[in-house]
């Protein structure tokens, strides 16, 4: 099948992917007067004094607005607000499939982030929390970073750390195929963008051995004075050899590659010079940085893409409807690290050791039973860490 174009005949077919449909009845004199007026005045009044109440008289605590400016969409680029409807309404789709959570997409006509925060704060009183969604670095971290210290609902920027949350899962189970402890092994991040940095920044936190993250002009080094604030950063956190040069000086005797980058970057040969027992994560889309039959044809012992037509998908879509579901579920303040760690272990335990294998990693995403456990690891987790409100 050729998905593209089925897709855009589809679409013209569906007229949209997702639709609001009441949770009462309003058929007759009673039922309307209690849906709405009069009755409804009481519940109004209720929230008036106490405005923590709409979430348990409204629909507030179930529902989560997927927020983009339309500047990072997929592999696409800068395609603008209204282009990237399709993506947020199919993303709204998925967290109502496997997560039961109401989600509404909202593009916003910004690229200026003082307007798009402002937007968001202003509307954040109709929601229980907010995803963000394709938004380009660098200023998706400071309005991620605004909108978490300003608001008391969790706020979640999916290309950065849902991408880490399921790498991670990946990598948990992958490890385990070759024999190596993640303490002992040297990862290179080729992207050093929105999600290469979030994917660093998780596997630090889990005492990962080394990372080294690689961009256009080659590995990522502390003192370099030409960095952006974001790369300048996360060099200081990274490559403790001080190593310089290309992407393919990087992953010589390297042990993971992850690449959240571009298409065709890496040859045969890099991933021959990796370590025993490498480990291939090429999940540019639609093109990978190497294809996953020539990654196991130079060597690699584990191969993962972002694509469904290649076994061991890496995709958020394994994280964000069972975390945001446990998270509403306890009226979490914020996400923070143990809750998403937590969803990760979650994902990569659905995959049993029988049934473990270079070829599966990672569970299905329609597997419910893996939404359902994220879900329970990350309200348990938000207990402990005491972000929950209940």
């Amino acid at each position: 099948m050729n998905y593209r174009e089925e897709s855009l005949k589809r679409h013209a077919e569906w007229r949209g992917k997702i639709e609001v449909v009441p949770r009462v009845e309003v058929d007759s004199r009673e039922k309307l007067s209690l849906a709405y007026t009069p009755g409804v005045a009481e519940p109004c009044l209720a929230i008036q004094k106490d405005p923590e109440k709409s979430f348990e008289l409204t629909r507030r605590w179930n529902t989560v607005p997927v927020i983009t400016d339309g500047t990072a969409v997929l592999g696409l680029g800068d395609i603008g607000p209204e282009a990237g409807m399709p993506v947020m309404e199919g993303k709204c789709a998925l967290f109502k499939a496997f997560g039961d959570v109401d989600a509404i997409p909202l593009c916003i006509r910004s690229k200026d982030p003082d307007e798009i925060v402002r937007t968001i704060e202003l509307i954040a009183g109709s929601f229980g929390g907010i995803n963000l969604e394709d938004i380009a670095a660098p200023r998706c971290f400071e309005i991620e970073r605004r909108l978490i210290e300003d608001l008391e609902i969790p706020v979640f920027h999916d290309d950065q750390h849902g991408t880490a949350v399921v790498t991670a899962a990946a990598l948990i189970n992958a490890l385990k195929l070759v024999d190596k402890k993640i303490e002992a092994v040297r990862v290179v991040i080729n992207g050093a963008g929105a999600a290469g940095i979030a994917i660093a920044k998780f596997l630090l936190k889990m005492n990962v051995g080394d990372i080294i993250l690689c961009d256009r002009q080659g590995i990522l080094c502390a003192g370099d004075k030409t960095l952006a604030d974001a790369k300048a950063e996360i060099a200081l956190q990274t490559n403790r050899g001080r190593r310089t040069g290309s992407l393919a000086d990087a992953m010589r005797q390297s042990d993971v590659f992850i690449g959240v980058s571009g298409p065709n970057c890496v040859t045969k040969e890099m991933v021959a010079s990796m370590a025993e027992g490498a480990i291939v994560f090429a999940c540019a889309n639609p093109t990978p940085e190497i294809s996953y039959e020539d990654a196991l044809a130079a060597g690699a012992a584990v191969v993962g893409t972002g694509s469904s037509e290649k076994p061991n998908q890496i995709n958020n879509v394994l994280v964000f409807p069972g975390l945001f579901r446990g998270a509403l579920d306890v009226r979490a303040k914020k996400i923070d690290f143990g809750m998403m760690y937590a969803a990760a272990r979650a994902i990569a335990s659905c995959v049993g050791e029988a049934a473990l294998s270079p070829g599966h990693i990672l569970p299905y995403a329609y597997d419910l039973r893996s939404h359902k456990a994220v879900a329970a690891a990350v309200a348990e987790a938000a207990r402990k860490s005491g972000v929950a409100r209940r």
